[in-house]
């Protein structure tokens, strides 16, 4: 798989994020819409892994925080881009949502939890802010920004 199918894999995700607010609300959808164990969640799961070990997707950092952008906010995504970070037992930088955050929990270790979120769905309102947290083990995190933006503090 590369960069482009997995933008296509991502389309019904995408399509559906850009067309609602970025709320609670939208979390209840996604999950009612895209549960864990769902065709679609399940392959892009898959699909993280596979990119991981082509080597174009998590390329940047090192062991225990890796992360990239993998697709900039394009009328493709709905103006969503596309980043993935692989943690293990570790809080990120500190960031702030301008425009809110949608992230994709999907454990590696059994029980590990994203900002105490277990595999599914996590959303962050606009203006919201959070340092990353990934306990009980790794875990990877796909997520979606409105327009790309994040404002990392210091």
């Amino acid at each position: 798989m590369n960069v482009e199918q997995f933008q296509q894999l991502l389309k019904p995700l995408t399509d559906m994020v850009s067309q609602m607010p970025i709320d609670k609300a939208l979390e209840g959808a996604l999950t009612a819409k895209y549960p864990p164990g769902n065709e679609l969640f399940e392959s892009i799961d898959k699909a993280c892994h596979e990119a991981i070990k082509a080597g174009w997707m998590c390329a940047q950092g090192d062991e225990g925080r890796r992360f990239g952008r993998v697709i900039e906010p394009a009328d493709e995504t709905g103006q969503l881009s596309v980043d993935v970070v692989d943690l293990i037992d570790i809080a990120g930088p500190h960031h702030r949502h301008p425009l809110g955050e949608v992230c994709m929990v999907l454990p590696i270790t059994e029980g590990a939890l994203f900002d105490g979120k277990p595999r599914g769905w996590c959303v962050y309102p606009p203006e919201s802010q959070h340092r990353p947290t990934v306990t009980n083990g790794q875990a990877l995190v796909l997520y979606l920004l409105p327009e790309g933006q994040i404002d990392f503090t210091r």
